[in-house]
């Protein structure tokens, strides 16, 4: 169940937004049909769950994970929203940060066989609190498979946040405890 506030909905039938209403980076324009969610929307989203993580993570010290490749971007946003934050806070958040990379997808599609890449020495975050950083929740597997990894050392807590989290008939169930939009089971890129 979700810790934080609930998800803002994208619902199945959302037209989205022609690209000639927005600034749209040039390498995109080629490939994108529709702008399901404006950068500022995101923006404004990521700085709620970074409420929303201080309010049940704050006053610890707290491992921030970053699944990268694609949770990079949202990853400094949200450590940019609670940095401010922090800034005015009396549960402030003490932070470490670090990386680690899971593949899971060729191309477009899930290969259902998730490698984990780089990031330190998993050991160290026994008896910590971690909150692990990604941008989408697809299936739940890849995440599920993290978790059962992290599990085998011991953190005292962890916790989840992604910015998107994907309706799909393929999901194993599983929910981040701080997501910011729930979308539709389409291709997304951004």
């Amino acid at each position: 169940m979700a810790t934080g506030s609930p998800s803002l909905v994208i619902t199945d039938n959302e037209p989205g937004y022609d690209q000639d209403l927005l600034c749209i980076p040039n390498h995109y324009v080629e490939d994108l049909e529709k702008v399901f969610i404006p950068h500022e929307l995101i923006m404004d989203r990521t700085e709620q769950l970074a409420g929303d993580v201080m309010k049940v993570m704050g006053g610890h010290h707290i491992i921030f994970l970053c699944v990268l490749k694609g949770g990079y971007t949202f990853f400094a946003d949200l450590l940019d929203c609670i940095i401010t934050l922090n800034r005015n806070s009396d549960r402030s958040i003490c932070m470490t940060v670090d990386f680690i990379r899971l593949k899971s997808y060729y191309n477009d599609q899930s290969t259902g066989d998730i490698k984990v890449i780089g990031g330190d020495d998993l050991s160290t975050l026994t008896g910590k609190d971690v909150l692990i950083v990604a941008d989408i929740i697809d299936t739940g597997k890849t995440m599920q498979t993290l978790l059962s990894l992290l599990k085998q050392h011991n953190p005292k807590m962890v916790k989840v946040a992604s910015l998107l989290e994907k309706r799909t008939p393929r999901s194993v169930g599983y929910r981040p405890d701080f997501v910011g939009f729930e979308i539709p089971d389409k291709f997304v890129v951004g």
